[in-house]
């Protein structure tokens, strides 16, 4: 693939991933619009594990204190805040799991880059995430979080496998029905996605060395650092933006976007 694709593709997740506006529909969208070989599977993946590097890193406080739950988790200790938070983490990514191996083995791979789905998903999700900010609560933050809510953000996130839906954008919708602020909802989302990207990514890197393919294992080593150059300063912007802007930005421009993507495909 050339160089300048593997850029583009870098910038298209490292900057929509934390965005409420669907970074894998995006990517679909890439060589559906412009004429461009498909990029893949692979490579989407690759680019989802350079923003889960930056996840990682921003939000390390929190990510350390899941390892150190999980850790105690298997020694037989599962009070405290660090066991708690590791298990609702589990709790949180069983459903897209289950949803993902029954996607998997239906076979449908043509599904996930319809342009005509993500162009739905994208106007029908961007409506609910507005109503879900419009008239949420602002009372609840990310210490706050409870088994219910793990559960409730977990089944959304499952729904994120529909093309154009956003994975953080569902689960930030979910997180702000039920009363988190903005801040805490994007946070309790980027979390969620530690667990769900790992998965995917061991799968692919699985995949990838028993192809024994050194060229795409390059290229998505280069995707990979790329995305989460560009996905550490886009989460930079986005949570301090969140402290004051509501969600209505996005939603207009999933607005635009999803109507120009609907005229294209019917006109």
């Amino acid at each position: 693939m050339p160089l300048m694709n593997l850029v583009i593709l870098a910038l298209i997740q490292g900057i929509t991933e934390f965005l409420p506006i669907s970074s894998s529909g995006h990517l679909a969208l890439f060589p559906a619009l412009t004429g461009e070989v498909d990029q893949g599977l692979s490579i989407d993946v690759a680019v989802h594990v350079g923003t889960l590097v930056a996840v990682v890193i921003f939000f390390w406080k929190d990510v350390r204190a899941a390892i150190l739950g999980g850790l105690q988790v298997l020694t037989g200790k599962v009070s405290g805040y660090e066991a708690g938070l590791a298990l609702r983490l589990v709790v949180a990514t069983v459903p897209v799991v289950i949803a993902g191996l029954l996607v998997s083995l239906a076979d449908r791979d043509d599904f996930f880059r319809n342009v005509e789905v993500i162009a739905w998903a994208t106007l029908v999700f961007g409506v609910v995430l507005y109503v879900a900010d419009r008239w949420g609560p602002l009372v609840r933050e990310a210490e706050d979080w409870s088994w219910r809510d793990a559960l409730i953000m977990g089944l959304a996130q499952a729904v994120a496998l529909i093309p154009g839906t956003s994975r953080s954008g569902i689960t930030i919708t979910a997180a702000r029905a039920l009363g988190y602020k903005r801040p805490d909802a994007a946070r309790l989302s980027m979390l969620m996605s530690v667990p769900t990207i790992l998965a995917a990514g061991l799968l692919v890197t699985k995949d990838l060395l028993e192809a024994g393919d050194a060229t795409l294992g390059t290229e998505a080593v280069i995707a990979a650092v790329l995305s989460c150059v560009a996905a550490l300063l886009a989460l930079s912007v986005m949570m301090r933006m969140l402290r004051t802007w509501t969600l209505t930005p996005f939603v207009i421009y999933r607005m635009i976007l999803g109507g120009a993507l609907l005229v294209w495909l019917y006109a």
